[in-house]
């Protein structure tokens, strides 16, 4: 028979590597409580609309990555491609707004997108994202970008670069547009048939392109920084203000767009030099017209998100990562048939009192057992015997100095002894 096995592109955590996910998460968490953002959830899936409106028809991410289908009853769904569209969605659709603002939420969940698997990108890949509704000025964004860089300090990610740009508002597009419009049409023929068709949509796209030869071209296009209004131009002074302020180093990139067509005014990339082609470690930015374009509110909106996977990763390559090994506190191992049932029921009260305490439930012989609680990691064990249960009294080993104690045959005193 076929084995079956995990679909590409996807990856099993095994419980040797989860204890990394969850130290990091636990950190994640947090941090975000620190800066004041509170934890959302929200579906896997979602009408495939929401990303078609929000994320945009011209991104790659819903041209090419996104996973679509109909359900059984016909409606068209789509595995989430990424957070920030689908937290907008519950911001409209559960009246956040009239909660306060600013609103500050978070999330650690899995998205979806059809792309060539690589380090730090799969299929199927987990983000953490914040998003903050509600504050136009650009103190906000300085907080969220020193939120970011307050992340990566304390992971002990040191290689990043922050690169900083402007995208404007919709005005300030309307001559950018027109003049990327302008620049793209000369080389026309020579862009791939996705930027062909971008270049009468949305020519920003073209900027964002995957192709070497589209990315060639874009080198030499206008930059938006030259096509700001004056109140777009003003904040983005401001924010490097605030970011020069904090001691937090940037550098400027004009043609950094992101791939994602709801941003405005700010956006960011925390860039590693230690990844390789997926360098982008954390990014996001402004969005304020998103809220309003899916049928809520006038309401600014910004935030970014990480990968999961991608920061495990740079952990690693920094030599930063943390992978604690948990162990049970004690194993019980029983001597005779009858010191079985004795030592079940000793188990269950120690987990009753919050010790992590096991036993051998295969039938391994004494030997056996005891070699198996060295194989796992066990820091005490005990055996019970005939002469344990007679006298109710049991020996306390310390696995690794092999020091004995005796105590009751008793949770109570078996977790003093061991301090569990």
């Amino acid at each position: 028979m076929e084995k079956i096995t995990a679909p590409r592109g996807t990856k099993d955590v095994l419980p040797e590597e989860s204890r990394a996910w969850q130290i990091l998460e636990e950190k994640l968490r947090s941090l975000a409580h620190r800066f004041g953002y509170r934890e959302i959830r929200f579906p896997t899936f979602e009408d495939v609309a929401l990303f078609d409106r929000g994320v945009g028809d011209t991104t790659d991410v819903v041209q090419k990555e996104m996973y679509d289908f109909y359900d059984k009853g016909d409606r068209h769904i789509a595995l989430r491609p990424e957070g920030t569209a689908s937290v907008v969605r519950s911001f409209i659709e559960n009246s956040l707004h009239a909660k306060g603002l600013p609103l500050k939420v978070y999330y650690i969940a899995p998205n979806f997108r059809y792309e060539k698997p690589q380090a730090g990108r799969l299929r199927e890949h987990h983000q953490f994202g914040v998003e903050c509704f509600g504050a136009y000025d650009a103190t906000a964004d300085a907080e969220v970008i020193s939120l970011g860089a307050t992340l990566l300090r304390e992971l002990g990610i040191t290689d990043t670069e922050l690169h900083l740009n402007s995208c404007g508002c919709k005005e300030c597009r309307k001559s950018y547009h027109a003049a990327l419009k302008e620049y793209f049409s000369t080389r026309r023929s020579e862009l791939c048939d996705t930027c062909n068709d971008r270049l009468d949509r949305n020519p920003m796209r073209i900027l964002d392109c995957k192709s070497e030869i589209c990315k060639a071209i874009s080198k030499d296009a206008p930059k938006i920084t030259d096509f700001l209004c004056d109140d777009c131009r003003a904040h983005f002074d401001k924010l490097r203000a605030y970011l020069d302020e904090t001691g937090i180093s940037y550098t400027l990139d004009p043609m950094l767009v992101r791939g994602l067509d709801y941003y405005t005014n700010t956006v960011f990339e925390f860039v590693s030099g230690k990844l390789g082609a997926q360098s982008t470690v954390l990014g996001g930015g402004r969005y304020n017209g998103l809220v309003e374009s899916l049928g809520g509110p006038a309401t600014a909106g910004l935030g970014f998100g990480c990968g999961i996977e991608r920061l495990l990763l740079t952990l690693e390559a920094e030599g930063k990562l943390q992978d604690e090994r948990l162990v049970p506190e004690v194993f019980i191992a029983h001597a005779e048939e009858r010191a079985e049932i004795v030592s079940h029921k000793l188990v269950y009260d120690l987990r009753a009192l919050g010790v992590w305490a096991e036993r051998d439930t295969t039938g391994r012989s004494l030997k056996a057992q005891m070699k198996y609680a060295g194989k796992i990691g066990a820091k005490y064990s005990a055996v019970i015997g005939g002469s344990e249960i007679d006298e109710g009294k049991i020996t306390i080993k310390n696995m690794d100095s092999g020091e004995t104690q005796e105590c009751a045959l008793s949770a109570d005193d078996i977790k003093a002894k061991i301090g569990g």
